[in-house]
């Protein structure tokens, strides 16, 4: 198993100094991926449920500032030779199937072949009408047919592609991604939609653990959830295995020890030998990428809690 961490795209730690400390010492760490959330704007106003709060209520809203993921990771690309470049997740709705695969395409060239795409459906219907995207009613629609434009896009030399949200022909798409036949592409999400999307599109299936409907914050859960998109691969002819296993625990903080709804020490909370203990269960589970959440109030405290996580609980696992 190796170790990611999230880039800052807002907040206190949103800024260029803040972002390049926090990639190269991550590099020089060892830690294997860079990962950056999106957003485009942030509504004053939302109405929406977010998928990963008990209240449905976003803590993000406070900030009001947000740099582009894409912008971001290209930085993060020129100034680390290494780590690789995770959208974490890209809302596919938000940008056009072919803009998405351009850039996509760009920083896999720039970075030497260094990009994922991790991709989602979204939640928040106001960004979603700022933005000018398709309907949100039809987020899941809309982003099953971007993904299959944009691997069309990415490996065929005629590209050529009609659908309901999406149609070109008569067009030349290069340069195609370093990485062949494309850069993976990791599915987000929790519920039986993102587990179809998965076996369908993905080359990784790539769950936050905490969403209140389907909780994946424990062993067990974790573990049944894996049984669940297996069995979904086989009821559709696909091998389980081709699936690759990551897992993000967004609410990563070695120094507290958190309780599910369930009275059970949530996963990756607690002490660093049950932190390393829950890291060796999810590798025997299958798990090959783990991504964490290092970001505190200051920068020295988030190095420190990546030095800490490097020093101390890495070498248990």
């Amino acid at each position: 198993m190796d170790f990611g961490l999230t880039l800052p795209t807002r907040g206190p730690l949103g800024s260029p100094e803040c972002i390049a400390a926090l990639a190269t010492r991550a590099e020089e760490l060892g830690f294997a991926h860079l990962a950056a959330p999106d957003h485009i704007i942030v509504p004053k106003l939302i109405d929406s449920t977010y998928p990963y709060s008990a209240s449905g209520e976003w803590p993000g809203q406070a900030s009001g500032d947000c740099f582009d993921q894409f912008s971001v990771l290209s930085y993060a690309a020129a100034i680390t030779s290494k780590p690789r470049l995770v959208t974490s997740v890209t809302v596919i709705p938000h940008r056009g199937a072919v803009e998405t695969a351009k850039l996509v395409s760009t920083i896999d060239v720039l970075s030497h072949g260094r990009m994922t795409l991790g991709v989602g459906a979204g939640w928040l219907q106001e960004e979603f009408e700022a933005v000018g995207a398709p309907p949100f009613a039809k987020r899941g629609r809309v982003t099953n047919e971007y993904l299959e434009a944009c691997k069309i896009l990415w490996t065929e030399d005629d590209p050529r592609y009609n659908g309901e949200y999406v149609s070109f022909a008569n067009i030349s798409f290069l340069p195609k991604p370093v990485q062949q036949p494309h850069p993976p592409i990791w599915v987000g999400g929790e519920s039986p939609a993102a587990l179809r999307r998965t076996v369908r599109y993905g080359d990784a299936w790539y769950p936050i653990g905490n969403n209140p409907r389907h909780l994946l914050d424990t062993r067990e859960r974790f573990a049944d959830g894996v049984r669940r998109l297996h069995a979904l691969a086989q009821e559709n002819d696909r091998d389980p295995d081709t699936i690759t296993l990551t897992y993000f625990s967004n609410w990563f903080d070695e120094t507290r020890t958190a309780d599910t709804d369930s009275g059970q020490r949530m996963l990756l909370t607690g002490s660093a030998g049950q932190i390393a203990e829950d890291i060796g269960a999810l590798g025997e589970f299958g798990v090959r990428h783990l991504v964490l959440n290092f970001q505190r109030e200051t920068l020295e405290r988030s190095l420190d809690s990546m030095q800490h996580f490097a020093d101390v609980i890495r070498p248990l696992v």
